[in-house]
């Protein structure tokens, strides 16, 4: 018990008044005559006992009037904790990503969640609340009541540290501060590894909210599988984390028209195909029915009218080999030689590859200079007798230098599996032992800033890359190299082409870091922007002259497929979509997390705050217990004989 006003206890002193008074008062018996004096000793002796007893009740009553009178002034009241003597934040984090969509005892968890909070928190009470892409910073129920009841499914996520660094920065950097932060989330196992690593005032509560069904079916993903001059073959992907189903729908649509349907039986994964015919643009979309999580049950894609990347081969020796690499389905090939050479088609390439020249002109050395720093893409091969300073003029600008021939046979042993060039699935793992490509003749590349790709067995670069450019450092023909024979050669030359112009994929993932080329000119200022219905969004893009580079990673946040327009024209589509992260309804087990309030119910949570933070007030029950003592000593002077 504690007293919001202690000080006044020192009244209690004045309990020694009646005790005085009591203990010291002399009374004066009168005496009476009687004729019996054995029965007047009988009298005086009881009347004496019972003033006796009389006087010590009335003296307890009164010290007991008089200390509840005081205690009352007092003010005492009980707490489980002293921090009702502290001030107070509370930060609340909602996790509305799609997996809080999974339906719990009372309609979905997110939604449940919104209601329990604003139940549960008195409307006036200072707050702060965040979700994945909404924050509230001190404020109150009542101030953001609507907005939380028509808060939406984010394709955000936040980890748990995240979570609890954000939770952070909205508390008040005061010291002595009783701070409650709130992690209200269905915790997958994907997401959230909680860490306490909050100081002693800071008390974390984790509110697990577990779904009924974890039973859920989700397109995975698609892709095309073979490609012949009148079809295209469709491979969809289908995962389920529940019970086997023996037959789920699957639908094809082109915008809204259902052009294809089949169905499949699943256990945990299976794939299922669809025919479509080439040349033909599609704006597709694979859909099923599933009544758990909804976000997964929809696949945008779109195939475009087929683009071919433009390449252009200055050669100085043969080229078969290139022109087997870049067939006519995928790649507008021309190879020239330097007589020949038109510089005008400089600028409409994507792609030019130096084919063991023996010397680079100073004009060429310019008009690839330019056409570089237009964001074109430039593969060099030395010839055996190269004129070194026109080679270096070039590659000034890229922080390289070629030096020195070397003639000695070295093997191609290194793989940088990591470059963009091999980490896309050329490899299905990293191989240590193959057939090594080797060269007879190689030149030292001398650069700081190379990306080696390729190396020889001693560490040198046989494949640098920098920006757009690539540099081998040996000739490539048969009587140098045996890199031509090697399984090397096809995804090497392949994926350079590729990358020089990356045109718009079947679909990307929203949130990620997505980059893609749009072939089109423009006028001065002018933008290209994604549009789908009623949004309409300008990403972040690079303008060259034959392409604009478009980079997306926290827009759109729509699944759908978007049309790319440059005013009212539209170029092309391209498609996003949810990440199916989320997807697999597995989650963490919270009983490991140290120093942390787990529980399963919000309401709890806030109720365990509320009793931990309680001030039971005990004044009333002093000030009753006094008048009682006043009643009993009334009676005890009136009734007590």
């Amino acid at each position: 018990m504690q007293f919001k006003h202690p000080e006044l206890l020192y009244a209690l002193f004045l309990l020694l008044i009646p005790i005085i008074v009591h203990l010291f008062q002399l009374r004066k018996f009168k005496k009476v005559d009687f004729t019996n004096v054995a029965f007047l000793k009988e009298a005086t002796l009881q009347t004496r006992k019972s003033s006796q007893i009389k006087k010590w009740l009335i003296l307890l009553t009164r010290l007991l009037l008089l200390a509840a009178l005081v205690f009352a002034f007092a003010q005492p009241f009980t707490s489980k904790t002293n921090s009702f003597k502290t001030e107070k934040e509370t930060v609340i984090y909602l996790d509305n990503s799609f997996s809080m969509q999974a339906k719990g005892n009372q309609g979905e968890l997110l939604k449940r969640a919104i209601q329990d909070i604003i139940t549960a928190i008195p409307e006036d009470e200072t707050i702060s609340i965040f979700t994945n892409d909404v924050t509230f910073k001190n404020t109150t129920i009542k101030a953001i009541k609507n907005d939380l009841l028509k808060l939406e499914y984010s394709s955000k996520n936040i980890s748990s540290e995240g979570a609890l660094l954000k939770s952070k920065t909205l508390l008040k950097n005061k010291s002595n501060t009783l701070k409650n932060i709130i992690l209200i989330s269905d915790f997958q196992e994907n997401k959230f590894v909680v860490k306490n690593n909050l100081d002693s005032l800071t008390n974390l509560n984790l509110v697990k909210l577990s779904p009924i069904n974890k039973n859920n079916v989700s397109v995975d993903s698609i892709y095309i599988s073979e490609t012949n001059p009148t079809s295209i073959e469709l491979k969809v992907s289908l995962k389920n984390n529940g019970a086997s189903i023996d037959n789920l729908p699957v639908s094809l649509y082109n915008n809204d028209t259902l052009i294809a349907k089949t169905s499949v039986e699943l256990k945990e994964q299976a794939t299922t195909s669809f025919s479509l015919p080439n040349n033909q643009e599609i704006n597709g979309k694979i859909s099923i029915d599933d009544s758990s999580l909804q976000f997964d049950n929809t696949l945008f894609f779109n195939i475009n009218k087929a683009s071919k990347i433009n390449i252009l081969s200055i050669n100085g020796d043969d080229d078969t080999f290139l022109k087997r690499i870049y067939t006519n389905s995928e790649f507008e090939y021309t190879s020239t030689t330097l007589n020949q050479l038109n510089y005008n088609v400089i600028n409409n390439q994507h792609l030019i590859l130096l084919n063991e020249l023996n010397n680079i002109p100073i004009s060429l050395s310019s008009a690839l200079k330019q056409f570089s720093n237009q964001g074109g893409s430039i593969t060099i091969i030395p010839s055996k007798s190269i004129n070194r300073d026109s080679y270096n003029q070039l590659l000034v600008n890229h922080g390289s230098n070629i030096n020195n021939l070397v003639t000695s046979k070295k093997r191609i042993t290194t793989i940088n599996y990591a470059h963009p060039l091999y980490n896309n699935g050329v490899f299905e793992k990293q191989v240590k032992n193959f057939q090594y490509p080797k060269v007879n003749t190689f030149f030292n590349v001398i650069s700081n800033s190379l990306s080696k790709v390729l190396q020889f067995e001693d560490g040198k670069v046989f494949l640098g890359q920098k920006d757009h450019t690539y540099i081998f450092s040996a000739p490539l023909n048969q009587n140098n190299s045996s890199f031509k024979n090697s399984p090397l050669i096809v995804p090497t030359f392949y994926n350079i082409a590729k990358q020089s112009f990356k045109l718009p994929e079947l679909y990307y993932t929203i949130g990620k870091e997505n980059t893609f080329d749009i072939e089109t000119t423009m006028q001065q200022d002018a933008v290209l922007s994604l549009v789908s219905e009623d949004v309409n969004i300008i990403p972040k893009q690079q303008y060259f002259n034959n392409k604009v580079v478009i980079n997306t990673s926290e827009t759109p946040l729509k699944a759908a497929t978007y049309s790319i327009k440059n005013k009212n024209k539209t170029i092309q589509n391209v498609s996003y979509n949810y990440s199916r992260d989320e997807s697999k309804l597995v989650y963490k087990d919270l009983s490991l997390v140290k120093n942390a309030t787990v529980s399963d119910s919000i309401t709890e949570v806030f109720e365990t705050i509320k009793s931990n933070t309680k001030v039971n007030a005990l004044w009333k029950w002093f000030a009753i217990f006094a008048l009682a003592l006043l009643i009993i000593e009334m009676l005890i002077l009136k009734f007590f004989k």
